[in-house]
């Protein structure tokens, strides 16, 4: 009887143990819906070729949800290069098409929606647009379906517009353009909200709108929420915007060069890349990072 039960109770935490790392394992988000109609794009110019089919209400400013969407609901028709290759090909802040390179590829060290750090990098087509992700961007994950099975990657993510609605149709002036006043609703067409939801927009596990890929230097991807890099390189020495570093291997320009610029730029009143639109679009409804308490505290 002694032998019966200790074979049961083995057998007991055998299967505990499975069952454990099961529920380890994988699993794509189930809130985002896959489009069965084949896609074969490979190139950045076969995404864009889509652009009247992603766009269809007059522009993209501030609407790089919408490029983020057609290629997340076909992800899983991708392997994971291809569909990472293909988000460098747009530029998140001002959603316009961009050919990824070494030159306008961006390192910035982000704040997660949970509280911590992480590095990586993103594909601007201005510089302008390095001030306003530090400003608003922050980075979540989720855990897509590809190709080769469930993937977590990070993405940019931006605060819900949609959870104040009424803000698009406040009127404003853009001083840098002569014109008269204007409102976001007309100035951000594809921002547009249903029920307290930005149509076309893809959250992140926490609820955040997704506007780009959060690309990963050499770092394992999966390995912690607060990644920051080991070799960020000498950042003594002056300020030289526009310099291309190496940061664990990769070619960069780091955002650091550029602090300086982005405070003039903000002194002049964001005088230059999208001026208020983005910026007026992603502060309606900011993330606020909450505080990690103190070691011991």
């Amino acid at each position: 009887a002694m032998e019966r039960r200790i074979a049961t109770l083995f057998c007991l935490s055998v299967l505990c143990a499975a069952l454990s790392t099961a529920t380890d394992v994988l699993q794509p988000s189930d809130d985002l819906t896959q489009v069965a109609v084949p896609w074969n794009g490979q190139s950045h110019q076969e995404l864009w070729n889509e652009y009247n089919n992603i766009f269809r209400h007059g522009n993209r400013n501030a609407a790089s949800h919408l490029w983020s969407t057609f290629l997340l609901e076909r992800s899983a028709q991708m392997t994971p290069s291809r569909l990472e290759h293909l988000f460098g090909g747009f530029c998140a802040v001002s959603g316009s098409p961009v050919r990824a390179n070494d030159y306008n590829r961006y390192y910035l060290e982000l704040d997660t929606v949970t509280g911590g750090k992480r590095g990586g990098f993103m594909h601007y087509c201005c510089w302008p647009c390095v001030c306003d992700t530090q400003d608003f961007i922050r980075v979540d994950s989720k855990t897509i379906p590809t190709a080769e099975g469930p993937r977590k990657h990070w993405f940019a993510v931006l605060g819900n517009p949609c959870d104040f609605p009424e803000k698009l149709h406040e009127p404003f002036v853009q001083p840098f353009y002569g014109r008269g006043e204007t409102t976001l609703a007309r100035e951000a067409r594809e921002v547009r909200c249903l029920d307290g939801r930005l149509q076309g927009a893809t959250m992140s596990d926490n609820g955040y709108v997704i506007i780009s890929m959060f690309f990963d230097l050499n770092n394992p991807s999966n390995s912690t929420d607060a990644l920051v890099p080991m070799a960020v390189g000498d950042l003594s020495g002056p300020r030289q915007p526009g310099r291309v570093r190496t940061v664990d291997g990769v070619m960069v320009q780091h955002e650091d060069d550029w602090y300086d610029t982005c405070e003039d730029r903000a002194r002049n009143g964001y005088n230059s890349g999208m001026g208020e639109i983005f910026r007026k679009v992603a502060a309606i409804s900011p993330i606020r990072i909450p505080t990690r308490p103190a070691i011991g505290a």
